[in-house]
């Protein structure tokens, strides 16, 4: 039987061109010690919203509210099958120069500069995106993602396409 997994992520920069990661805890399930971004899992009352659940995770995970981080806006959706799981996040990506004001039994916070972020260990998924993001930046129209293989290689990959309404084209 298949099962659905949708979380919600957020990409948060400041002035000075940093990152906030993760470094998550060995003891997390998914991804223990690689680098991440600040996010978790929608709640049931969240599902028709993930941006509420994309600002409870950053005041769960750093104690910044949602009015100290300007221009949240989705950039990404991803979706990918692992195993009988179907994944879906949806990364917002905003900017806040307020540093976390708590600690969580998730990982450890820092700020990354741009330049070293794809330096970190990073879980397959995060780090193509941020290859991404990295490229094509900040963009009016989110990204959609599938994680597949590559036609050319037979290695994993990300198939990236504009989210677009195709009858407003």
């Amino acid at each position: 039987m298949i099962t659905l997994r949708m979380m919600s992520t957020a990409l948060l920069w400041n002035s000075r061109n940093e990152l906030l990661m993760m470094k998550r805890s060995l003891t997390r399930t998914l991804s223990p010690g690689l680098w991440a971004a600040i996010g978790g899992h929608l709640e049931p009352d969240e599902l028709n919203n993930p941006r509420a659940a994309c600002l409870r995770e950053i005041w769960e995970e750093t104690g910044i509210e949602h009015d100290e981080i300007q221009e949240l806006r989705l950039q990404y959706i991803l979706l990918r099958l692992n195993g009988q799981e179907v994944r879906q996040q949806f990364f917002y990506v905003g900017y806040t120069d307020v540093n976390p004001r708590i600690t969580t039994p998730e990982g450890e916070l820092h700020w990354v500069p741009k330049d070293l972020v794809l330096e970190r260990p990073l879980p397959f998924i995060f780090s193509n995106l941020l290859e991404h993001y990295l490229v094509a930046g900040p963009t009016t129209t989110p990204w959609i993602g599938s994680a597949g293989v590559s036609e050319q290689s037979n290695l994993p990959t990300i198939h990236w396409h504009p989210f677009v309404d195709p009858m407003e084209v």
